[in-house]
C-alpha cells in the first residue's frame, strides 16, 4: 500500500509525495534563499568609545560601561526602572488641618456649592 502527502501553500496545491518520493511539483515553484530558510544570529556591534564624565577614562566597550555605571551607582536614563511611590494616607489631625485651610480660603457661594453637591449625591 502506498502513502501519500500533499503539500499546500498560499496560492494552493504545491506538491505531492508518495511514499516520500515527490511525484508532482507546481510548475511556478522557486527553491527559496538560503537566507529565507536558515536564519542566522543578530549580531550587536559594541559601543564607540567614549570619555566617560566622572573620572575622564576611556570606555571601549559595552562591559566597561556596565562596571563604570555599577561602580558610581549610576542608572542610564530610559533605563532604569520605575517604582510607583508608596502612599500612606494622612493622619486625621493633619486631613483636618488642610481641610480647615481650603474652607477658610474659600468664599461662602464656594462652600454652598459643595454642601449643596454632596448632599445630592
Amino acid at each position: 500500500m502506498s502513502r501519500s502527502r500533499t503539500v499546500w501553500d498560499a496560492k494552493g496545491k504545491l506538491a505531492e509525495f508518495e511514499n516520500g518520493e515527490c511525484i508532482w511539483l507546481r510548475d511556478d515553484y522557486d527553491t527559496p534563499n538560503r537566507s529565507e530558510i536558515i536564519s542566522s544570529p543578530m549580531i550587536i556591534r559594541d559601543i564607540e568609545p567614549y570619555k566617560n564624565m566622572i573620572d575622564g577614562q576611556m570606555i571601549t566597550s559595552r562591559r566597561e560601561h556596565r562596571e563604570l555605571l555599577k561602580r558610581h551607582n549610576c542608572i542610564e536614563i530610559g533605563n532604569e526602572k520605575m517604582e510607583a511611590p508608596k502612599m500612606t494616607p494622612p493622619d486625621r489631625e493633619s486631613r483636618r488641618k488642610v481641610l480647615h485651610k481650603q474652607l477658610g480660603d474659600m468664599s461662602d457661594k464656594q462652600a454652598n456649592k459643595i454642601l449643596k453637591q454632596l448632599k445630592k449625591g
